[in-house]
């Protein structure tokens, strides 16, 4: 009874942080609608391809990939490629985990680990419960699959300035969910700082530049992480605060 009266009580929390998420989702997609429209798919196909990738830079690439008649291979290595920085997150976010989690709620949380969840569940406080996850995946998974059916069907209609509107409006969400993290650490300030610059400057170095941006993600994200832990260790104290 304890443990279901805990579940329930993240479950609770999960829906309350996951809602503005699975709003985001459905305003942002309406412009990946369009480009699976470009593509060929009918509005139910871009609806399940949506649904099962629930990524933004990964649907782009395979949509566009789809237009291009490209192979299987080409695809599978791309979206290997756009989506590796998963990989992290989901190692990082088994840091959470409880120890004795079982490898079944691993994998499900693993399933669908995007940037905005992987920012409300890393900025959980102590260890992360798998319920969290779940209902937080439950409702934004829905939120991105519509936003694409529906992008489908009326992106083309709506004015170009209402959707390079809805584009940004993903961005947003992400900084207001950085933004608390930041205020109550000065270190993980600085953290973003360097990071937003390096991500600059990789985008503008002549080699750099020509790599796929999850890629660059993925080299930022080891150097970085790495750097930090190995100048300024965190304590277990802290860890579990």
């Amino acid at each position: 009874m304890i443990i279901l009266k805990n579940n329930i009580k993240w479950y609770k929390k999960g829906l309350i942080d996951g809602i503005p998420i699975a709003l985001g989702y459905f305003a942002v997609a309406f412009t990946l609608g369009i480009v699976a429209k470009k593509a060929g798919l009918t509005p139910l196909q871009a609806l399940f391809a949506a649904g099962l990738t629930n990524a933004s830079a990964g649907g782009y690439a395979g949509f566009t990939l789809i237009e291009q008649n490209a192979s299987y291979l080409e695809m599978a290595l791309t979206q290997l490629i756009v989506n590796a920085r998963y990989i992290l997150m989901a190692f990082a976010l088994s840091q959470k985990l409880a120890p004795k989690t079982s490898t079944l709620h691993r994998s499900l949380v693993a399933f669908d680990v995007t940037d905005e969840i992987f920012g409300i569940s890393i900025a959980v406080k102590g260890e992360l419960n798998p319920f969290y996850n779940y209902v937080a995946m439950t409702i934004s998974i829905p939120g991105w699959a519509l936003g694409t059916y529906f992008g489908v069907v009326m992106g083309n209609i709506l004015p170009s300035v209402v959707v390079n509107a809805l584009n940004v409006g993903l961005y947003g969400m992400f900084i207001a969910i950085l933004v608390p993290i930041a205020a109550k650490d000065k270190f993980i300030t600085k953290l973003i700082l360097i990071s937003a610059a390096a991500s600059l400057l990789f985008a503008k170095l002549p080699f750099i530049s020509g790599l796929s941006e999850g890629l660059r993600i993925i080299i930022l994200t080891v150097i970085i992480s790495l750097g930090a832990a190995f100048l300024f260790p965190v304590k277990e104290d802290k860890i579990d605060a």
